[in-house]
């Protein structure tokens, strides 16, 4: 007797999260962190090109399917430990405290913009939401997102000028400086980022979470045709990725204030436009494909990877590439090396069963002897 198929919408929204969140990231490792949000950037015409497409298709989007992804990841380990007898409660914590441990280190030694950390804190109070029906879960969840969209651009927007001193020492560290000056640069600036992004990414984590959690418990996330997915690619898609590319050109060409809102407050709709976009692309795939999915699957050690490699890349430590290329080389480099990252996840995973820090992971989740 066999069970039921495996899900793939799972698998397929991990892989296009992996892609678009990379895309975001470079951003802020390839060139200055340290701008204004009334100054999105763009030195030359198809800078400010590239810079718009980020921003009006990628920026927060793909921040929310990794959060509902992680919500789902709730899901799952609530089931296997059902199925297997194992104390939730206990596994949980240590999934936390592994996924803090890993974010910290990311955030030190590579990208301040570290989110693992973040999801291992807010992620401790969904804990408290896993008993919640569906409907309750879905009403938080919106409620959290619109709360979002309300207090992110005037917190965001009151965030000071930074000092051109300081933005000369970030120049000369991630172009000229060791290891070790990056790694005491970003871990000032991991301290500084994490309490703004608890405050107002934790919020719109958490209701990506609630909704991610309720999707496992109502069997939608098992059922890429399921209605609801419909749904979401018919009333959302079009009008957030309108709103989104809309936002993000008023921002750059002004004025910044409502473009930064409208961005900000259209990314939800976009990212329910996604979710129906990737439910009707889960469909059995073809060889190549597979083998995408295959290596999507270590998606922990494909996220810190893409941080090593193009940290490593654009510091002065690495190549020295940080500022010397245009935008849309960055874009292309940030996919690149997703892509290569995922055919040597497919080689590693021949030899082992997981990737190498989903085994740190596992290692800290299940450490207690009999687990």
């Amino acid at each position: 007797m066999t069970g039921p198929p495996r899900a793939l919408m799972p698998d397929y929204l991990r892989l296009f999260a992996l892609f678009g969140i990379v895309v975001v990231n470079v951003q802020y490792i390839a060139f200055s962190a340290l701008g204004s949000f009334a100054d999105p950037g763009g030195d030359t015409k198809l800078d400010a090109i590239t810079v718009w497409l980020v921003n009006g298709l990628a920026l927060l989007k793909t921040y929310g399917l990794f959060s509902f992804m992680f919500g789902v990841g709730l899901g799952f380990l609530m089931r296997s430990a059902t199925r297997r007898g194992l104390p939730f409660g206990r596994v949980y914590r240590n999934r936390m405290i592994g996924l803090a441990l890993l974010g910290i280190a990311h955030g030190v030694l590579f990208f301040p913009g570290d989110i693992l950390t973040l999801y291992a804190i807010t992620g401790s109070i969904l804990y408290l939401f896993r008993g919640w029906q569906v409907r309750r879960l879905v009403l938080v969840g919106a409620a959290l997102l619109v709360l979002q969209a309300l207090i992110a651009p005037p917190l965001l927007l009151a965030t000071p000028e930074t000092p051109p001193d300081v933005i000369a020492i970030e120049r000369a560290i991630l172009t000229e400086g060791r290891f070790l000056d990056a790694v005491l640069f970003r871990s000032i600036g991991f301290a500084f980022i994490l309490p703004t992004f608890l405050v107002i990414q934790g919020i719109s984590a958490l209701g990506w979470f609630c909704l991610g959690l309720a999707a496992v418990k109502s069997g939608m996330i098992d059922q890429a045709g399921h209605p609801l997915w419909r749904r979401a690619r018919r009333w959302c898609l079009l009008p957030g990725v309108v709103l989104g590319l809309a936002g993000a050109a008023i921002w750059q060409l002004g004025p910044p204030v409502p473009g930064f809102v409208l961005t900000v407050a259209s990314a939800p709709l976009a990212t329910l436009g996604y979710l129906g976009l990737i439910a009707a692309l889960s469909r059995p795939p073809g060889p190549i494909m597979a083998q995408a999915l295959a290596g999507g699957g270590s998606s922990l050690s494909i996220y810190l990877g893409q941080s090593i490699v193009l940290s490593t890349i654009f510091s002065g430590y690495g190549l020295g590439l940080w500022g010397e290329v245009d935008r849309l080389t960055a874009v292309a480099t940030a996919l690149f090396v997703t892509a290569g990252l995922i055919g040597a996840l497919l080689l590693w995973r021949r030899y082992f069963e997981l990737g190498p820090f989903e085994w740190v992971l596992r290692r800290i989740t299940y450490a207690r002897p009999g687990i």
